[in-house]
C-alpha cells in the first residue's frame, strides 16, 4: 500500500462517524429497534455494535504496532448483542464512544512509519492480520454499517 493510499484510507476512517450519524439522523424513532428479520440487527443494535467494534479496533491497531508478537482476539458479535442487551443500552454514549475512539486513533495513524504499517500479527479467527489489513477493514467499517442502517429503514418503510 502506498502512502497516498494509506492517507486516503485514513480520511475514510476520519469520515466514518459523520457518515454513520447522518444515516442515523434519518431513522424515525419508531424504527430504531425494528429488526428486518429475527436474525438481523435493528438500527439500535447496529450502533451499539459499532461502538464495541470500534473500541476493539482501537486496541487492535495498538497491539499490532506496539507488541512484538501481537495476537488479536476475535469475538462473537451476535452473542455480544444478545448478552450485553444492546436494546437496553442508550445510543448516545455509543455514538460518543465511536467519535472518541476514532478521534483518539487518527493522530497515531497519521504518524505511523513504514515499519509500523508492515507489522503483522495473528487474529484468532482470520489468521494472519497486519496493520494495513486493519486500515482497510476499519476505514470501511462505519460506511458499511451506515448502508445497513439505510437498508433497514428502507425495509421498515416498505413493510
Amino acid at each position: 500500500m502506498t502512502q497516498e493510499e494509506r492517507a486516503s484510507y485514513i480520511e475514510r476512517y476520519v469520515a466514518g462517524p459523520a457518515r454513520l450519524e447522518a444515516a442515523l439522523a434519518a431513522v424515525p424513532t419508531d424504527a430504531l429497534q425494528w429488526r428486518p428479520a429475527a436474525d438481523k440487527w435493528s438500527v439500535h443494535e447496529v450502533v451499539l455494535h459499532c461502538a464495541d467494534s470500534e473500541s476493539n479496533g482501537s486496541l487492535r491497531i495498538r497491539y499490532l504496532v506496539a507488541e512484538k508478537e501481537p495476537v488479536l482476539m476475535g469475538y462473537d458479535q451476535d452473542e455480544w448483542a444478545r448478552t450485553l442487551g444492546y436494546h437496553e443500552l442508550p445510543i448516545e454514549p455509543a455514538l460518543a464512544t465511536i467519535r472518541a475512539v476514532r478521534t483518539n486513533a487518527v493522530p497515531m495513524l497519521r504518524r505511523l512509519m513504514e515499519r509500523d504499517w508492515a507489522k503483522i500479527g495473528g487474529h484468532t479467527e482470520s489468521g494472519r492480520y497486519g496493520a494495513e489489513d486493519w486500515l482497510r477493514i476499519y476505514s470501511d467499517h462505519l460506511e458499511t454499517h451506515a448502508k445497513q442502517i439505510e437498508r433497514n429503514i428502507a425495509a421498515w418503510k416498505s413493510r
